[in-house]
């Protein structure tokens, strides 16, 4: 009897923020499971050029310098893959930022509001956008078979907002609403949309939120599981999306936060 597999050999999956995080987690399994990679970077060179490295080399692991700030930008991003690659049959959309200053609504800045907008919204519509068109081109291998598999990263915010962060919950949100629409849109095309909604996540960008001596013990307590989730624990349910034993789920957000939504 053969084991159980999650193989993605013979795919080409891009992976946006890869180079440290969550977004790393995700290019390492993906790597792992057969796949060839291409990932962006924006200012973290040394640890992207590493990774790629230690991957498999460009060849197998592809590490872009791009910003993600704009349609445009994502489109990009898009067309260097497929140049160095011939083809894309992946994309999990993981960049983001999350200002971790809190804002009040009536104090923050108009350019704080459009910034995470453009970094996780508009750069994210340039990507699918670009995707999409080259997933259609491409086709499916044989019937029934997936043409493609888009994967959001959204969050608990998303679901439930955030307090102070209206911003970033208000973008989040906004790709839970892009799962729903595009995964009925595309599904006669044979490609499959769904979305993973992190909670708490040890990444360095919520370390100084986590170790801050007063907001640290407040987060766990909203956590029945009492810890947050290593970035491990997100990239393999984002892989388990982008392997047939998925292959009747679209459309879903899949929750992985320690029990924190149905604490909320």
């Amino acid at each position: 009897m053969s084991g159980v597999t999650l193989s993605l050999a013979g795919k080409t999956a891009l992976i946006t923020g890869g180079s440290r995080g969550i977004g790393a987690a995700i290019v390492r399994i993906f790597r792992e499971s057969g796949a060839r990679v291409g990932f962006n970077y924006r200012s973290a060179k040394s640890a992207a050029e590493a990774l790629s490295n230690e991957l498999g080399g460009p060849e197998q692991c592809l590490a872009v310098h791009q910003d993600l700030s704009s349609p445009d930008q994502g489109r990009a991003l898009v067309e260097a893959t497929v140049r160095a690659f011939g083809r894309i049959d992946i994309l999990v959309a993981n960049h983001g930022v999350w200002p971790a200053q809190d804002a009040p609504i009536n104090n923050m800045p108009d350019s704080q509001w459009r910034q995470t907008m453009a970094v996780n919204l508009d750069s994210v519509f340039g990507l699918t956008q670009a995707a999409v068109a080259q997933m259609k081109r491409q086709g499916r291998p044989q019937p029934e078979a997936a043409a493609g598999h888009i994967v959001l990263i959204s969050s608990t915010a998303g679901q439930r907002g955030e307090a102070f962060h209206a911003d970033y919950a208000a973008s989040k949100g906004a790709l839970i609403s892009l799962t729903k629409g595009l995964s009925t849109e595309l599904a006669p095309d044979g490609i499959y949309v769904n979305c993973v909604a992190p909670g708490w996540v040890e990444t360095d960008m919520s370390l100084p939120a986590l170790e801050d001596p007063a907001a640290g013990p407040q987060i766990l307590a909203t956590i029945p599981l009492g810890r947050v989730a290593r970035p491990t624990e997100v990239a393999a349910p984002v892989l388990f999306l982008c392997t047939p034993y998925a292959g009747f789920m679209t459309g879903e957000i899949l929750n992985v936060n320690g029990g924190a939504v149905l604490a909320g």
